[in-house]
């Protein structure tokens, strides 16, 4: 198992992952919790989906004594997005919807261009340009969002960038992010800009993403005290399996081992009949006397995930699939429906969304254009 930022391979052990990495486990009473001052409940949440944290519990304290939080995510810009994309993206709008915060997504121009040996910036670009799109095609309210690129927001965080890089050594970021003397040194510099959003509020930070990119946190961590800020917190996803099987995570390399945003409804249902890995058995014999190992079946986890965000019909599949009485092919097409249905929905909303308004015109966009942060 390798779990980093730019890689995730091999078959991920998610208690190792929170041993290894010092979080902690979401119980089911800090759930209750969230939930509660959420006024309604989450699938991902009840599902475990979100499933680690840092100081969660710490920002439903600040959150009930009326100081209130803010949120923070981002995207890296290395090509068009696929559904594991926006599946943490989801989670982050039910936060804002329930919560009524500020939202902070970075686009990692910078990040893409230098870690990337072959990136173009002028590919970057475009990449980011789409992307924006996407994400602001998920609904999030324009007036407390700021979607901005690192490039172009850079004049207005770079004295706060020196102050965060100055207390950061190179023996740090060599242990968490593993750099060695071959890697560039605007990779190296890079994990400061990535902290800077963290410092945006003096209130606390919530960030949700993936797992695989706590390691920035840990760093922002032993530093914000310093500077005069809350340590940051954050919420943990698993990784959406890649449609061949447990193995990792969905990659952008792969193309066949994702549903991309982009796809038609002939493309997503081709490649959930034909490289959807299934816990249904070889034969229709044993698979109406034995059914579906549902642990491995990739169908039904996507389904688990989001897609089936009903209980008593996912376990209504649960019990059918496991025990024979629904076939592979039936749980696919299931899959294939809802997806092209996400998707089709998602389009729309991409085609009449106005960019401008997140990342420029929107009430915090224009807050956040006129700071300079020293």
């Amino acid at each position: 198992m390798a779990v980093t930022p730019w890689e995730v391979s091999g078959r991920v052990d998610y208690d190792k992952l929170v041993k290894d990495f010092g979080t902690g486990r979401i119980a089911p009473a800090l759930r209750a919790r969230l939930e509660r001052n959420a006024g309604g409940s989450n699938v991902m949440l009840r599902r475990d989906y979100f499933f680690s944290h840092r100081d969660l519990d710490l920002v439903m304290d600040d959150y009930e004594k009326g100081k209130g939080f803010y949120l923070y995510t981002g995207r890296g810009p290395s090509g068009p997005m696929h559904i594991g994309h926006l599946i943490p993206l989801i989670f982050t709008k039910w936060l804002q919807d329930r919560f009524k915060v500020n939202l902070y997504i970075e686009i990692t121009d910078d990040e893409k261009f230098v870690c990337k040996r072959e990136a173009e910036w002028g590919d970057i670009g475009k990449y980011a340009d789409e992307n924006i799109r996407d994400i602001a095609a998920v609904g999030f309210d324009p007036d407390r969002t700021f979607i901005f690129r690192d490039s172009e927001y850079v004049g207005n965080v770079y004295p706060m960038l020196m102050k965060i890089a100055k207390k950061v050594t190179y023996s740090t970021v060599k242990a968490v992010f593993g750099f060695t003397n071959e890697t560039n040194i605007g990779f190296i510099f890079y994990p400061a800009y990535q902290i800077m959003p963290t410092l945006f509020e003096k209130g606390r930070c919530l960030i949700p993403a993936a797992i695989d990119q706590d390691p920035y946190w840990r760093i922002q961590r032993d530093i914000a005290e310093s500077l005069g800020y809350h340590k940051t917190a954050a919420i943990h996803s698993k990784f959406l399996s890649p449609l061949q099987g447990a193995e990792g995570k969905m990659s952008s390399s792969v193309r066949e081992s994702a549903i991309w945003l982009e796809d038609d409804e002939k493309t997503v249902r081709k490649k959930i009949m034909k490289y959807a890995f299934s816990g249904g058995r070889s034969t229709l014999e044993e698979q109406r006397k034995l059914g579906a190992d549902l642990s491995v079946d990739v169908p039904f986890q996507w389904l688990s995930v989001l897609f089936e965000p009903d209980d008593g019909e996912l376990k209504r599949i649960a019990g059918e699939y496991g025990s024979g009485r629904m076939l592979t092919g039936e749980v696919k097409e299931l899959l294939a429906k809802k997806l092209n249905e996400f998707l089709a929905e998602h389009r729309e909303r991409k085609k009449n969304v106005d960019v401008k308004r997140y990342t420029h015109t929107g009430k915090l966009a224009q807050e956040m254009w006129k700071k300079k942060y020293v």
